[in-house]
């Protein structure tokens, strides 16, 4: 593998029983059941390791009632990752299931859009319909670590390293960024919550937690250009992406998944 290019790795960590209704704006969505996965990734070659998003604790998921399925430190470890020897986090944006686990990453670096930083200290923050998804205590971390010169403002479009570009696309939160990343197999976008699920995507119907629809939608467009096909579009929160592509290791399926190779075949 060349050194600009990267395997990925999706981490499972949570989980939500939902229905379909709750995840998508208009459009004639059939009702029933629809979970949400929660997911970290891990990107790294031989030269370096990122870590996009943190994910939540259980003491975050007790007040939001969500499910930890495996601590994102154990998905971690499965890997051969020490946390604490992270050196760079990148942030896709500060809502909670996004940027928590302060106890995690204590050296590291963490790359966020300048926007999203101005979004969750703004005056946006004094209405709870989009303060909702934010959690104080992971704002507030946020600020220590730019104090303590741990904050690395990214641009609308920004490389992060050779093979890895972030793009500030909205929508969701005001800073929302995606990336794009260099594999074996081409060009893999992660979409976090540009697209919470494939079927968003598919069908243009926008995710419910939104602060710019417009800009939402436009995302799935950047979304679709940024990639080389649909089959290197990583959603959010869907868990197809588990079932799609190959486990990690033999015991990692449901939990770690391979997004550098191929879709598995179909089976009929």
């Amino acid at each position: 593998m060349t050194s600009d290019a990267y395997e990925i790795y999706a981490i499972k960590y949570a989980e939500h029983e939902r229905q379909a209704r709750e995840n998508f704006v208009g459009g004639d969505i059939h009702d029933g059941p629809m979970a949400m996965d929660y997911f970290v990734w891990v990107v790294r070659n031989a030269e370096r390791t990122i870590i996009v998003d943190t994910g939540f604790d259980q003491a975050m998921a007790d007040k939001r009632k969500r499910r930890i399925t495996r601590p994102v430190e154990e998905g971690l470890a499965r890997l051969g990752i020490n946390a604490a020897a992270v050196t760079d986090v990148a942030l896709t944006h500060l809502h909670y299931d996004h940027a928590g686990n302060h106890h995690l990453f204590p050296d590291a670096a963490f790359h966020v859009q300048e926007q999203e930083m101005a979004f969750c200290t703004g005056r946006c923050m004094c209405h709870p319909e989009l303060n909702h998804p934010y959690a104080v205590e992971d704002v507030k971390q946020m600020i220590d670590r730019l104090f303590a010169g741990r904050i690395r403002f990214r641009t609308p479009e920004d490389e992060l390293a050779p093979g890895i570009t972030l793009h500030r696309v909205g929508g969701h939160s005001d800073g929302l960024q995606i990336l794009r990343v260099k594999t074996a197999r081409g060009w893999v976008v992660l979409a976090s919550d540009a697209a919470h699920y494939f079927e968003n995507l598919d069908k243009k119907l926008p995710y419910p937690v939104v602060y710019n629809v417009g800009d939402m939608i436009e995302g799935y467009a950047r979304v679709r250009a940024l990639s080389e096909s649909p089959n290197h579009i990583i959603p959010g929160h869907d868990p197809a992406v588990l079932s799609l592509y190959p486990p990690a290791f033999d015991d990692t399926e449901g939990w770690i998944a391979r997004l550098d190779l191929p879709q598995r075949p179909a089976t009929s």
